[in-house]
């Protein structure tokens, strides 16, 4: 089990709040349901979707995350429930239905969000109320992008999301036969050169374009970034790189002269300087990543000067 305590202080005395798993899995579901996007960074699509006759499965909750990237969520309020089967079970019919998947996000979310599905980033969220060090082994094997998420219920109203293990693998294929980008490969000798849909060019072509001190300022910046705790996940994508924990705390985009780097930090509490192009506030403007300050980095010394606030958008994260 987990060994995480949580204490109330109240008048200089400690009291433990004693843990609990939810008694019914459906309340877990429709708790996690109601405020999804605020807690795992996911735009909610369906609940109960049933996949069809062969396949006679329901898939616990479906939903889009903040990359664009598909996600199941499977829930189980025991440990001894196969969890991880059941939800592989079910990626598999997903990646086998795209189609189905991107008419489903056409009606709840509108044309944008469907044309702009990342398939390589599919994802299988199982929050438990623990897990088995079975269950992680086995996740470390398992080709498919799997996260396991402990859940933990203190009092009436707190609720613990702990994220155990995860895993990232290279891209599937699309239904139209061309591969997705690979989300674990940056070296230079990788194969997939991705393209991007439009005139936007991909983020291995923008790394190809960039000079040489910006390819090494990518490089220590994305070290940076993955360097700021055990559970920062790294997600490659078409146009940009996205480093979460739970949820996106920054993304960086490359352009030849310079990496632009949107972090998940509230603009009111920073102090923008009109005059200085460092950092500005994005919430009200179109940009790659999700995020609402974005920070302008050329050299070394913007790096340095952006690592306060780097640590604390994953601090906030």
């Amino acid at each position: 089990m987990s060994d995480i305590q949580l204490f109330r202080i109240q008048d200089g005395q400690a009291a433990e709040l004693p843990g609990r798993s939810a008694q019914v899995e459906k309340a877990l579901q429709q708790l996690i349901e109601a405020q999804m996007e605020v807690l795992l960074g996911v735009r909610f699509l369906a609940s109960e979707y049933a996949t069809g006759k062969t396949h006679r499965g329901r898939i616990d909750s479906l939903g889009l995350d903040e990359n664009g990237c598909p996600v199941i969520v499977e829930y189980k309020c025991r440990v001894n429930e196969n969890v991880i089967n059941q939800g592989l079970f079910y990626l598999d019919w997903l990646l086998d239905h795209q189609a189905e998947f991107r008419w489903l996000v056409l009606e709840k979310l509108g044309a944008e969000a469907a044309q702009q599905i990342e398939w390589s980033g599919t994802r299988l969220l199982c929050i438990a109320a623990d897990f088995t060090r079975y269950d992680q082994y086995a996740v470390q094997q398992i080709p498919r992008n799997i996260e396991l998420l402990r859940y933990r219920l203190f009092g009436d109203d707190l609720l613990l999301l702990e994220l155990v293990n995860a895993q990232s693998v290279a891209p599937v294929p699309t239904t139209d036969g061309q591969a997705t980008p690979n989300e674990t490969d940056t070296s230079a000798d990788a194969p997939a050169k991705p393209k991007a849909a439009g005139k936007d060019k991909s983020l291995a072509e923008q790394l190809e374009l960039a000079t040489p001190d910006i390819r090494t300022l990518y490089d220590d910046t994305r070290a940076c970034l993955l360097g700021m705790g055990d559970d920062v996940q790294e997600k490659l994508l078409k146009l940009y790189t996205a480093f979460r924990r739970l949820k996106n705390f920054a993304c960086v985009a490359v352009y030849p002269t310079r990496l632009l780097v949107t972090l998940k930090l509230d603009p009111a509490s920073l102090s923008f300087d009109p005059d200085d192009t460092f950092m500005r506030d994005v919430s009200q403007v179109g940009h790659w990543g999700t995020g609402d300050v974005e920070l302008c980095l050329r050299t070394p010394a913007d790096l340095e000067r952006a690592k306060p606030l780097l640590e604390r958008s994953y601090a906030e994260g």
